[in-house]
């Protein structure tokens, strides 16, 4: 398959390398141009491009970037044609992001992202850790391997981007249409909590919309208090404590 993949942080990077070692065939893109990856993208087998490049003649594109640069996207997408699968892989935190109305309010993020671009998405990978998607992956067979959610209004691009989740060593699990996608939003059960599909599927169920952002908040607020230091394990635990 034919992936364009733009922003090359810690997701962007980790599905690029992951989806390249699986044969796809991966462009990837930032903010900065080509030459600014270039040495990256020789180490993980895949093209570094412009933005506008990642989004032309290919059959998905990743979006993994910064929640509130979504707007800036949606001339890059303007030509793209509608049978591509656009996945978004974000989350909004207003600290980073600056406050978002329309979010506060109770827009699901990738509703909000899917009006910002212009375009139908389908929301997965948002709900892990970058060092759980790098690390964790296990075969399918696993009875310990980690779901991961995947929200979309489309039958095929939903189930096009359950594919990819597989590919990277994780369960996929329909969590529903994107209406229902706070779900799996920072501040839910099923947010960075490393669990089973038994599991994500009762986390998804548990979900309170209006505690999710004061869960969030709180959870933002203690990983970053002077002097704090969480192991990854640690991380987890504590997502799984404050959101149950």
């Amino acid at each position: 398959m034919k992936i364009g993949i733009i922003g090359a942080g810690n997701i962007g990077t980790t599905l690029a390398r992951k989806l390249a070692a699986c044969g796809h065939e991966v462009k990837l893109a930032n903010s900065k141009g080509p030459q600014s990856i270039q040495s990256l993208a020789n180490e993980i087998s895949v093209n570094a491009v412009t933005k506008e490049d990642a989004v032309s003649g290919v059959d998905v594109v990743i979006l993994s970037i910064p929640f509130a640069n979504y707007p800036d996207l949606k001339q890059t997408l303007a030509d793209v044609p509608e049978k591509t699968v656009v996945i978004d892989t974000s989350n909004y935190y207003p600290g980073r992001d600056g406050t978002i109305k329309e979010v506060d309010e109770g827009k699901p993020e990738s509703v909000w992202v899917s009006e910002q671009i212009g375009r139908p998405v389908v929301k997965a990978w948002n709900a892990v850790l970058a060092a759980t998607l790098a690390n964790k992956g296990a075969p399918a067979e696993s009875s310990t391997r980690i779901a991961i959610p995947v929200a979309g209004n489309d039958p095929h691009a939903e189930a096009l981007a359950q594919d990819l989740v597989e590919d990277t060593g994780f369960t996929a699990l329909a969590a529903d249409s994107l209406e229902d996608s706070w779900r799996q939003q920072p501040g839910t059960p099923a947010y960075c909590t490393e669990l089973t599909l038994p599991e994500l599927k009762a986390a998804l169920n548990a979900a309170d919309k209006s505690r999710a952002p004061q869960n969030r908040d709180a959870l933002i607020e203690k990983f970053m208090a002077p002097g704090s230091q969480f192991t990854h394990e640690q991380i987890v635990a504590t997502n799984r404590a404050m959101t149950a």
